[in-house]
Parts: C-alpha cells; structure tokens; sequence
C-alpha cells in the first residue's frame, strides 16, 4: 500500500501521508458529502480498528482535524475516549503518529474525557462508565465487559464512520457463520452488519468485513463500498512506480541521468504522483454514486448485463457473491437495484473486460492517443523525456488502462455492453466513437467544473448534471456509430466535428423555440435553483439539443451552408412541425425491458435523421438569407399535399391524447413522408 518503498524511490513510510489512506479518505469524504456532511469542516465521531502507528490508521487519522475519536482498538489495547475534543486529540493523534513506536497506551490520559481510558485486551474485565454506555450505545445497567465484548460493542458503536485500518475480519453477514469467514482469531468479537450502527465504513485495510457483510450493510442504508475500491491507490502507486522506473532506467542507460539525479527526479515527483493516483479514486467514487442513483431503474439492465459476463464465463456470480437470477427478481419487486459493494464488484469486471478487448486491437496504436500515455506521467517527465514514453515496453498498456478507466469512470459499467448489445458494434469501435463525442462536446472541461462544485451544492445535484453529460456522450457515439464506417478516424473525425460545433454550441439557447426552449429554460432554472453558477446551468441544460450539432455539421458540410444558418432553420422546423413535442413523447415512452428500450431508441434515433433530412432539403429548395419561417412557408407550398396529410396524421394522434409504441411510429411515419415527399420528382423523365 505504501508503494514506492524501496531505496532511491518516492517515500511514503508511515510517517508521510499514506497514499492508501488518502485514497480509502476520498471514498469516505465522498461517501459523507452525499449526506450533506463535509468530513474537512465539520466534525464527525469515528471508531477504529488500529493504532497511531500503523500506516493505514494513523495517517487515515490525521486526513480530517475534525475527526472525533470515541474508540479504537489494535492487538494489544482498547482505546475509549467518550466525548473527545478534537482539536487536542488531533494534536495528540499526531504526536503519536511521530514517535517512533507507539501504542494507545502512549495516548496522555490527561486528554482523554472523562469516563474513558486506555486499556490492555489481556484484561480479564474492563469497567463500564456511564460515558462508555452513552458513547458505545451499551445497555444500560452493564457495569462491566470482557475486552472481546467491548470491542464488539465498538465494532456497534453508533458513529459517524466505522475506519478500518487493521488486520483480520470484524464483521460478517448474519446469513454467514465464523467458520465460513475464515478469520479464527476473531471469532470472538466479530459482529453481524445488520448490527452496525455507523453511516459509512471506510477500509483502509483489507479484509476487514465479509463482502456478504457490506451487501448487508448497504442494503440497510449504510455507505459502503469494498476493500479493493477504496485502497486501490496503493496498487495505483505501484502501477506509477514501475511505469516510471522503467523510463528512466532506460534514461540512466542512456547517460542522461545518474543514479543519483535518477533517484532525486523520483523524490520530486512524489506529490504530483499522489495527485494522479488519487484521481483514480475520486472517479471511482463518482460512478458508483451514479450507479447508485440509477440503481433501480437499471435494475433489468444490470441483469442481463451479469447473465452475459457469466454466460461468458467471464465472472462466476457465486464465487463474487453477485446476486442470483432470483435475488435479481425479489429486489425487482422490492424495488431495490444492486449496492454499491456489487457495483464495485461489477466495475472491476467491466474494466478488466474492456482492457482485454482494447489490448487485442490496434486502438492504442492509435496516434491521436499518444497524449494520453504523456498524461499518466508526472510534468517533470512529460517534456524532458517525452521520446522515452513513445518507445516504453508498456506503452500499449499505458494507454489502453487511461482509456479505460476514463470511459468506464465516466459512462459507468453498462455503457459498453448495451451499445454492443444495440448497434452490434465491437468495443474498439464503441470506444472510438465516445473518444470522438467526449472531444467534440469538451465533456472533460464540464467534469471538471461539476467537480469545482464539491461542498457547494449537493452531490445529487453534481450527479445529475454528470448524468446530462453521459447522455449526451451517449447519444453522440451512437450518432457516430450508426453514421460513420467503422474504424472511425479519431483525429480526423474530432477535428471535422470541433470546427463546426466550435462557436455554436453556446448560442444554443439563443435559437431554440417554442417546446425546445421551454424544456431548456426549466432545466436551467432548475440547476440555478440548486445552487450552481448560472453559465454552468446554463451549459448543463443546453446538453439535450447540444446533440443535434453533429447533424447539423454534417447538413452544413453536405449543403455548403454556414453552420449557423442550418441550426436557424433546425430549431425552427422544431416547433413549426411539432417535432420537438414528438421528441418528447417518444423520450417518455417506457424502457424497462431490452425491447422497449430498443424500441424507444430506434424512434428517437429515426425522428432526429428526419428532422436533419427535412432541414437538409429546407435549406437546398430556398435563398440563403431568408427568415426561417419564409424558407418552411415556400418548402410547404413545394410539398402541399405531403404536409397537408401529415398535419392531418398528427393532428388525430394529438387529439387522441394517447401515446404509446403503436401511435408514435405512426406519427414518425407521418414525418418520414414529408422527407420522402421533398425529394420526389416533379415532371416524369
């Protein structure tokens, strides 16, 4: 966990921040900002498995100076501090941390509050005060315990955050037996998580509760994620570590470094790396919350999804602990989707899947993704030894790990399986054409402002316009997908799309009508309301129709006419011909099973091709410079008789007040004819 160790490498000992406790605190910090609570600011009871002199406890411990330690425990004392001060038990907390060696019995007892004390698990008892009773959530009337039944009651404790940052298992499922944890030396005090009392656990350490315990815990409404996701920064480091020696071994080989001056660039690097790395793990915590949000919702999609890697061989569901087909169906009635430990287990899966696909293609030999392998490595290397990144031996890996871990962070673990599963296309080419969407709507920049956002408004807000972001990526690579042959060009297709978007998207708002420009007016509104900066409200809403301008880039280069004026008369024939309200009741139709959602997306997608083509022909049959309405007058009269029968079709489905499957095709067919009408021919040849 403490990577880069070794001599002549980036040091974090137990006396620097630990980057795995850095990483398990950007899950806690998370985990408590969707409560409403900033762990940095406010302060927060916390009981502990660990001591100020382990590495993953003790740095985790000095993360917040509004930390409020009630209790803790090691293999040698059991620690209780009531009702902690924790200003002076920061300051004491980090003392410890400093010496040498140190234990709880080190702790100044003149600091600890009343009714509390330090105490050796070789005890036979241990008396109970009435504080312990009050802090611990003991019965009353127990006046004294055995220290393995104190610890169980700290394991209980009713606290903010449970931080596990010790050796062994403490808590397993109450459909679980001991023997089945497998964690003998603590069959005495573990617990049950339907017994836990805290709001969120964080696992510093490994192994410290059964995965069976943290789906148990979740689904009564704790926070929780698993070991593997919150000290993945450890690993993270590593990774770094070894990327990075083998650069510059090959620099040393080469006589442009010394050992000496090799091991003072590594020593340099050391707060950038841990800045990279613990990226990793913000992202992580970000799209298992989005995950979360849509759980319910995605519940059927989430199914197919695990009969798929299972019929695959690719994941064996008993082995993760992953429900069963009817686990799947009894939260379906309950309605209940996955937790957050399942999703963990899921993104793991989804990231090692694609990185397997990816490595097999010739994706990452891509030159437009060159960037990306410069970007994994800290600025002190990114100019000086930019040659040796593009021969590294890992180079391939590099990058294809960045590419995934950005997709799979952004568009969460479903993404890729339903766009194979809906267009047929392989995952190289899915990836190709979100790479191309993700660069023409500037998505990264919007990331980073929603992230700008943390403790300024409430994560369900950051989250929903983060989802406004996924669905618009997801409707620009399915544009991509469906419109370009495969394998699309990156370089070529980004700089085609960015040259015409460029400019136009923040006019967006300025040329909508009608039901377009009510739905953006109340979506802005609605994110202003919630606290955030109104030019990022504004961009956020405008991410519904900001979809359109692939279309109209492709209608612009196809009629010689100025983006501008295409978009003019798109958001025009919008609301003049009832698109927009069209769009809207094919987006409400229903999706909760594989076919309606293919049903309602094959709609969709056919409505926003005809409202381009009806734009296309619009623009082709009248004079540069007129009003729109004039160009859609004189286009109607051209085509009379079609927009007569259409104008009649969907004035009955209107009337009709009834919007199903049946009637909304029939409406789309109603505009297909239009488009069909406008490219008759007028006189026979």
């Amino acid at each position: 966990g403490d990577a880069f160790a070794s001599g002549g490498s980036i040091g974090y000992d137990h006396k620097a921040m630990g980057i795995t406790a850095r990483g398990a605190w950007e899950s806690v910090k998370y985990h408590f900002r969707t409560t409403g609570l900033d762990v940095q600011s406010t302060d927060f009871t916390v009981a502990g498995i660990g001591d100020m002199s382990g590495d993953v406890f003790g740095n985790g411990m000095l993360l917040s100076r509004h930390i409020r330690l009630v209790a803790a425990f090691d293999h040698r004392h059991i620690f209780v501090d009531p009702s902690p001060d924790a200003t002076s038990s920061y300051a004491e907390r980090q003392r410890l941390f400093e010496l040498p060696r140190s234990s709880w019995e080190d702790y100044d007892a003149k600091l600890i509050s009343p009714g509390g004390g330090v105490f050796p698990r070789t005890a036979k008892s241990i008396h109970i005060t009435p504080q312990m009773r009050e802090a611990l959530g003991i019965p009353a009337g127990v006046t004294s315990l055995a220290p393995n039944d104190l610890i169980s009651a700290i394991l209980r404790a009713p606290v903010d955050l449970l931080w596990n940052g010790g050796i062994g298992t403490y808590v397993k499922a109450g459909s679980e037996s001991n023997a089945d944890v497998g964690d003998k030396a603590n069959d005495g005090l573990r617990v049950n998580a339907g017994e836990l009392r805290c709001k969120v656990i964080g696992e510093g350490g490994n192994l410290g509760f059964t995965q069976l315990a943290r789906i148990e815990f979740a689904l009564n409404g704790g926070l929780v994620n698993t070991d593997f996701i919150d000290n993945s920064a450890g690993v993270d480091t590593s990774d770094h570590e070894v990327n990075i020696k083998i650069l510059l071994d090959q620099v040393v080989r080469d006589g442009e470094l010394t050992d000496k001056q090799r091991n003072q660039v590594l020593a340099s690097m050391t707060d950038e790396v841990a800045d990279l790395v613990l990226r990793d793990n913000y992202a992580q915590n970000v799209v298992l919350a989005a995950s979360r949000t849509q759980a319910v919702e995605m519940l059927h999609i989430h199914s197919r999804y695990l009969r798929r890697l299972e019929r695959d061989g690719l994941v064996n569901r008993e082995l993760e602990f992953l429900p069963s087909d009817k686990t799947l169906a009894e939260r379906r009635q309950a309605r209940l989707g996955l937790t957050a430990p399942e999703f963990s287990v899921l993104l793991a899966y989804t990231k090692l899947v694609a990185d397997a696909e990816l490595l097999g293609s010739d994706l990452p030999d891509d030159p437009y993704l060159a960037s990306w392998l410069v970007s994994y490595f800290p600025s002190a290397l990114r100019e000086r030894f930019r040659p040796y990144m593009d021969a590294h031996p890992l180079r391939r890996e590099i990058i294809t790990t960045c590419v995934v871990n950005e997709l799979v962070n952004s568009m969460g673990t479903t993404f890729m399986y339903r766009f194979g599963e809906e267009t047929g296309a392989s995952t190289p080419d899915i990836v190709r054409a979100y790479l191309v969407a993700r660069e023409v709507f500037d998505l990264p920049s919007f990331h980073r402002a929603v992230e700008e956002l943390d403790n300024k408004v409430d994560t369900a807000t950051q989250i929903a316009m983060l989802l406004e972001a996924r669905k618009l990526a997801e409707r620009g690579t399915r544009w991509l997908l469906v419109n370009r042959r495969p394998p699309l060009d990156l370089a070529g297709s980004v700089a085609f799309f960015v040259k015409g978007v460029n400019g136009l998207l923040s006019h967006i708002p300025k040329l909508l009508t009608g039901p377009d420009l009510a739905a953006y007016e109340e979506r802005r509104d609605s994110f202003v309301a919630r606290d955030v900066p109104l030019e990022l409200a504004e961009r956020a809403a405008a991410m519904v129709p900001a979809y359109s301008m692939l279309d109209l880039v492709e209608v612009a280069s196809l009629t010689g006419r100025p983006a501008a004026e295409v978009a003019e008369v798109y958001f025009d024939l919008a609301d003049r011909l009832q698109l927009a309200r069209l769009r809207e009741r094919i987006i409400a139709l229903p999706r909760d099973n594989r076919w309606n959602s293919m049903a309602r997306s094959a709609l969709r997608d056919d409505l926003y091709a005809a409202h381009a083509s009806l734009t296309r022909d619009v623009l082709a049959h009248s004079t540069p410079g007129l009003p729109p309405e004039e160009r859609l007058a004189r286009w109607s009269e051209a085509n009379s008789a079609a927009v007569s029968r259409a104008r009649q079709t969907l004035s009955e489905i209107w009337e009709s007040d009834h919007f199903d499957l049946a009637t909304l095709s029939v409406a789309l067919r109603a505009i297909r004819t239009l488009v069909a009408a406008s490219n008759l021919p007028h006189t026979e040849a």
